[in-house]
């Protein structure tokens, strides 16, 4: 410090507020510390100089996030990301950035919701202002719940399996008799009418068996097992016929 002081005559210091002046004698004096240049990160220290987003006030979620009201989810998304990562140092404009995203997320959702009912209405429209014609045969049909479906389901495909699994040594008449049965049971169970369900069993017993036996030769035999006989083929046909008759035809 003393040699600073011979080569430097006027040497001060900030720190103490005090200036060394040599005139001969060491001669203390105060200086001013408010006169002394300040540092540069004291402007920063109140986020002085930190980027805000402009449109902090604007009400309009697609004019803040500054995207088109025709942007994707796509283009929402990356909107949010690029600006959220600009302004990330302002907790006020992230805080506006995800208020506005979150608010266009709730507006997608509920017109998605909006577009499904809005099918429903549709077809049930289309239905409505159909021909006659095509109002009485959707008379016969109905959707019924979807645990009954999964349980007739499974009941024709048992079936299905067991002639297939059986089909080395002997025809499927005895399980498309079984599924006839049933079939007409389950149709005698919803109408209460015997001869209404015995009619369309066998009317779908003969539709099963006709589009088989037009569709099944069709079928190349090299992707068939070498036991599968045209018969066979055909029978799961009337499998599934037996099925779409009893679950959805009254």
């Amino acid at each position: 410090m003393a040699a600073n002081i011979l080569v430097n005559p006027n040497l001060s210091s900030p720190f103490l507020g005090l200036k060394l002046k040599n005139t001969g004698n060491l001669v203390l004096q105060r200086v001013n510390l408010r006169s002394l240049p300040k540092c540069a990160a004291v402007d920063y220290s109140h986020g002085g100089n930190v980027p805000k987003v402009p449109r902090v006030k604007v009400w309009d979620p697609y004019k803040r996030l500054g995207i088109s009201p025709y942007a994707s989810e796509d283009e929402i998304w990356s909107s949010r990301n690029f600006l959220a990562e600009q302004y990330a140092g302002d907790e006020t404009s992230v805080e506006s950035i995800e208020a506005a995203f979150e608010k266009l997320l709730m507006r997608s959702f509920w017109e998605r919701k909006k577009t499904k009912i809005n099918l429903k209405t549709r077809l049930k429209k289309k239905v409505e202002e159909s021909p006659p014609w095509v109002k009485s045969l959707l008379n016969f049909v109905e959707l019924p719940a979807t645990v009954i479906i999964l349980r007739r389901l499974f009941l024709f495909a048992f079936m299905a399996s067991w002639s297939i699994m059986n089909s080395a040594e002997g025809g499927p008449a005895f399980q498309v008799a079984i599924s006839l049965g049933a079939c007409i049971y389950f149709l005698n169970d919803k109408t209460k009418s015997l001869g209404r369900s015995a009619v369309i069993g066998f009317g779908s017993l003969v539709a099963g068996w006709i589009l088989g036996s037009l569709l099944g030769p069709m079928i190349p035999a090299a992707i068939l097992p070498a036991t599968w006989t045209i018969e066979l083929v055909t029978s799961l046909f009337s499998f599934l016929s037996l099925f779409v008759g009893c679950t959805f035809l009254k």
